[in-house]
């Protein structure tokens, strides 16, 4: 007697299903249409992103090989090029080379290079604090201590991944403009940071002996 009634219960569901069919089966091939198209999109962008990838490494590549063979000038065209064009984590690896290769011959363009890495709000902040800690490294020799102070003192807060190269960057920069006072005072934050790396201690002590008397700790 069960058996009747599964039969009965199985036809049913067929004409369910006919019905569910017939009403809805436009619906049901245009969603599986668009399945399909979107499946095959994602996997087109993601082979494509795949293809300008390696075609930015490849560059990449051919720029570093340049700047190796002192081709100055060549290596400075191809990195602006790849940071003006290319994807990926290469566009910004390419405008940090771009600019360290300005600087070999044009240092103060390659600050201005830097200063546009450091206001773009594209850049993660790290990689922003990098720029301005490359550009006060290029001015470090002509600049003032209060420029230097402009540029570097907000990289010098707590937790700022590079804060003791900027320390120690303004505790030299205040020595050579006998400001006796500032240059302490960084010797003494590089000197309190449990943090700071041992050979920058060290030299953060040799620079604390050339102070003034008045001055030391």
């Amino acid at each position: 007697m069960s058996e009747i009634f599964d039969e009965v219960n199985e036809e049913l569901r067929r004409e369910q299903l006919r019905r569910i069919w017939e009403r809805y089966s436009g619906l049901i091939i245009g969603a599986a249409v668009v399945v399909v198209l979107a499946v095959g999109g994602w996997r087109g962008y993601q082979y494509w992103q795949a293809e300008q990838s390696a075609k930015a490494g490849t560059a990449f590549e051919a720029a570093v090989a340049l700047s190796e063979a002192n081709k100055t000038a060549e290596a400075e065209a191809a990195f602006a090029k790849i940071g003006a064009e290319g994807t990926g984590g290469y566009r910004l690896l390419a405008r940090f080379r771009a600019a360290a290769e300005t600087a070999k011959g044009d240092p103060q363009a390659a600050v201005k290079l830097y200063d546009g890495i450091a206001a773009d709000g594209s850049v993660d902040a790290t990689n922003q604090d990098l720029a301005r800690l490359r550009a006060a490294g290029l001015l470090l020799d002509t600049a003032s201590y209060d420029e230097l102070r402009e540029r570097l003192e907000p990289l010098t807060a707590t937790g700022r991944t590079f804060r003791h190269s900027a320390r120690e960057m303004l505790a030299l920069s205040a020595w050579r403009a006998n400001d006796a006072t500032s240059a302490r005072q960084w010797l003494d934050m590089i000197a309190g940071d449990t943090a700071t790396p041992s050979s920058m201690r060290s030299r953060a002590e040799a620079l604390q002996a050339l102070l003034p008397p008045a001055a030391k700790s």
